[in-house]
């Protein structure tokens, strides 16, 4: 089986920055990989060069095996991702439930979730289905952000620092939400600042500073790796 995705000697620039360097990473289905990293490491450019939002990039990108360096981002984006910026990009003039009637289908096999499925998922977002974007909470705004990529169909779901600044409550219900779609098979890559939050979710992880993996592990290495990330990260 191919893997969800593959990144071989990446580097991106945007204009005349020079940001990632030859990063090397790979995901494979079903799997939920966190990149960790201070603020300016490169990891949310990594999202952004997988989307085609950065500026020029060189090397591979394969998205289940289907090379897209050289895609425009609506193509890549048809591979079946879904992209969740940390901005949440929330239509403020229309309600939390015409939010989620927005997006399109992404994937031509598989059926995105429904919004009944999404109201089961985040209860919170039913009770406020019809609440327009800007009376929305900053939680239950992520909720929705997130909640409008399953409703496009993507598998491989790109996931920036959703955790920030959110009451511990809504944390918690975002990381049921993650564990809910790893035991559906979606694929997620996350960046995320809050270590307590993505430690106990993910399957490996990667380290990045200055715009290069400098570290990989699986989480069956936690424990062991702490001084090394205490050092690189100050967790």
């Amino acid at each position: 089986m191919s893997k969800a995705l593959e990144i071989t000697n990446l580097q991106a620039w945007y204009g005349e920055s020079h940001i990632l360097h030859d990063v090397n990473l790979s995901v494979d289905q079903g799997e939920v990989v966190t990149l960790l990293g201070r603020n300016g490491a490169g990891r949310t450019t990594t999202l952004r060069a997988i989307m085609g939002l950065t500026g020029r990039r060189t090397g591979s990108i394969k998205v289940g095996g289907v090379e897209s360096i050289h895609l425009p981002t609506h193509q890549i984006a048809h591979l079946g991702i879904g992209y969740c910026p940390e901005e949440r990009g929330i239509f403020a003039s229309l309600s939390a439930e015409e939010n989620l009637l927005l997006p399109p289908s992404v994937s031509k096999t598989e059926r995105g979730m429904s919004v009944e499925e999404i109201y089961a998922m985040f209860p919170n977002l039913a009770e406020r289905r019809m609440s327009q974007g800007t009376r929305l909470s900053g939680g239950e705004q992520q909720m929705l952000a997130v909640a409008r990529i399953l409703r496009t169909g993507a598998r491989l779901l790109l996931l920036d620092e959703i955790s920030e600044g959110l009451a511990p409550v809504i944390v918690q219900a975002l990381a049921r939400m993650i564990t809910t779609l790893k035991a559906r098979g979606y694929t997620i890559v996350m960046v995320e600042q809050n270590f307590r939050f993505a430690a106990p979710l993910a399957d490996r992880f990667y380290v990045m500073e200055h715009g290069q993996i400098v570290e990989s592990f699986a989480a069956s290495e936690l424990n062991d790796k702490m001084p090394v990330l205490n050092e690189l990260l100050g967790v």
